[in-house]
């Protein structure tokens, strides 16, 4: 599997490492969380997810647990992340899979995948939670904790569009389906990184955000900011703007501005989500196919501008495409958006309550 960069490929400009960069982002992570939180409460999986989490904790409060291990960001890290990430060293590919938007199925082995990838360590962490201990079932040898942590945040990883269904594009400019791994040699098809070599126009978006999402004014951006030497992006990754850019949108149209709120009010909606079946270590099959389908819906009306090719400060040859989408794809990416949080809430709280009836 090729490793997407979750640091932000600035145009002509460097790079600048976004805590929104990372799926969802922190509200939109929270949000998943919150609708869990509220839909398994007085149940015995809520019982059985507090006697896991410490005292004050929540889904909401952690599902951002496995982004912050990254990095420090979200504060210093702490004994338990750091015994983590040491445990870990390709944790960062845990939360994504690349298969080709295009296709309609997740199989394993096929162009994309890999054994670390976000459907294989899911199954890996429910499996935990159901008291399997097949080592086969746990090659990372997660805790019960762990794998709660792993599973509230990468549920909602998995139905961001792009961190499953990821764009290929040929030496024509053409978005491409590569038959095998060693096809992808950035000759005849290029890794768009999972979006994030695909740059949106930062003043374009602002102009659509005023022009198509009502509701009050974009909410402060709380991200790092960069260092005074480096200049202002004009660019956004197309992976951002699915990461915080739509998850503000959603929340703005259902006039929320916080997660909690934004879960309350989509639960009181009543929305219909469907249900998956079988063993639930098979869920995140149905997750990552039912994500393919949103991310088909994510790259319609997606134009590439002629690859630019650059070089970062360590040496490594990328190309990034400027991208050109409708006038009002705020509304659509919004309504997907939206539509992912709730299932992503919903399901998670399904496959607790599935492994603790």
């Amino acid at each position: 599997m090729t490793m997407k960069k979750l640091a932000c490929v600035l145009a002509l400009s460097g790079a600048l490492l976004s805590f929104d960069a990372l799926a969802w982002g922190n509200d939109g992570h929270r949000a998943v969380g919150a609708i869990a939180d509220k839909l398994i409460k007085g149940s015995n999986a809520g019982k059985q997810v507090g006697a896991l989490l410490l005292p004050g904790e929540s889904l909401e409060s952690v599902a951002n647990w496995a982004d912050c291990v990254k990095g420090s960001w979200c504060g210093a890290q702490t004994s338990e992340m750091l015994a983590y990430v040491g445990a870990n060293p390709k944790g960062n590919e845990y939360h994504y899979t690349d298969v080709p938007f295009q296709k309609n199925h997740y199989h394993d082995n096929d162009v994309g995948t890999g054994d670390d990838d976000i459907v294989q360590t899911l199954r890996q962490a429910i499996a935990v939670l159901q008291g399997k201990t097949d080592l086969a079932l746990n090659p990372h040898g997660f805790t019960k904790r762990q794998a709660l942590l792993l599973v509230t945040h990468m549920t909602g990883d998995i139905h961001q569009p792009l961190h499953v269904g990821a764009a290929y594009v040929g030496k024509d400019g053409t978005f491409v389906v590569p038959d095998k791994r060693t096809d992808i040699d950035t000759v005849a098809i290029f890794d768009s990184r999972g979006g994030n070599n695909f740059l949106m126009d930062n003043d374009k978006i602002a102009v659509m955000g005023t022009h198509h999402i009502l509701g009050d004014n974009p909410k402060p951006d709380d991200s790092p900011k960069p260092r005074e030497s480096v200049p202002k992006s004009l660019t956004k990754p197309f992976h951002a703007y699915w990461d915080s850019i739509t998850v503000d949108y959603a929340m703005r149209r259902l006039g929320t501005r916080k997660p909690e709120a934004f879960a309350q009010a989509v639960i009181d909606s009543k929305p219909v989500v469907v249900r998956n079946s079988g063993d639930p270590v098979t869920w995140p099959y149905q997750w990552a196919n039912d994500a393919l389908v949103a991310a088909k819906q994510a790259y319609t009306g997606v134009t590439l501008g002629p690859g630019i090719r650059q070089t970062s400060k360590k040496g490594e040859v990328y190309t990034n495409w400027n991208i050109e989408v409708p006038a009002n794809y705020p509304e659509p990416s919004s309504a997907l958006a939206k539509t992912q949080l709730i299932k992503g809430g919903f399901h998670l709280a399904a496959v607790l309550q599935a492994i603790w009836p």
